[in-house]
């Protein structure tokens, strides 16, 4: 199917109440993060739907689905990939994650990297070099430097740590809040699996931490804790 029959697909489900809410919650107004994107008010799940019925389609079709000036059909496009990823052999994986990282300037929100990002490029890295991470995060394009941090959580959920502590570390003074956000939830779930190796972490680079990537990363932990890292000076 062509992008813009997929795109008429995705329309049936537009709700008017998100066409209006989802522009205000990805920032879309002038001068912020999202600015420009465009909604057509489809939740995730519908258009998981979508994405699943058309895991077959082309490079090509999904390319279009990138260049869209609509984020769902973008959505659909990187969704449609995770799908394809989980069915397909070391070959086609390969196509799949250089494909992925080929179109990272229309990886341009927060969503767009989550629900992409460690299913793609983490699965993908898992048994092989790291260094691709390392590039991305020295990357000057906000969404490239997420995907490294985001990847790692494939690792994390195989008590993988090493490069979630390095990669906070390279990126500890991070001045974008989306950053310190995405740097602090990947902490978390490193430490919900290893609390130790967190709270060294923190004993060391606590101080250093923004306050936003600090308070994401201790938020499991009980309340005298999180107040004794919270309170250091």
């Amino acid at each position: 199917m062509t992008a813009k029959e997929i795109q008429q697909e995705l329309e049936m489900y537009i709700d008017p109440v998100k066409k209006e809410y989802l522009p205000k919650f990805f920032k879309t107004g002038k001068g912020q993060y999202g600015e420009g994107d465009k909604f057509l008010g489809i939740v995730v799940p519908n258009v998981r739907l979508v994405a699943k019925k058309h895991r077959e389609e082309s490079f090509e079709t999904v390319k279009e689905l990138m260049r869209s000036e609509y984020h769902e059909c973008r959505l659909c496009g990187l969704l449609i990939l995770v799908e394809r990823f989980k069915k397909s052999d070391e070959k086609d994986r390969k196509e799949i994650y250089e494909f992925y990282l080929s179109q990272t300037e229309r990886i341009n929100n927060w969503d767009l990297v989550d629900l992409s990002a460690s299913y793609i490029v983490g699965e993908y890295l898992k048994d092989k070099s790291r260094e691709p991470l390392y590039r991305l995060a020295e990357s000057e394009l906000l969404w490239e430097q997420r995907i490294a941090v985001v990847s790692t959580y494939a690792f994390i959920k195989n008590s993988d740590f090493t490069d979630i502590y390095a990669l906070a570390k390279k990126l500890l003074t991070h001045e974008h809040d989306l950053m310190r956000k995405a740097i602090g939830w990947m902490l978390r779930e490193a430490g919900k699996r290893n609390k130790d190796l967190l709270v060294a972490f923190l004993e060391k680079y606590c101080l250093a931490m923004p306050r936003t990537m600090l308070r994401y990363a201790i938020e499991k932990f009980p309340e005298e804790e999180r107040k004794y890292y919270m309170r250091k000076e």
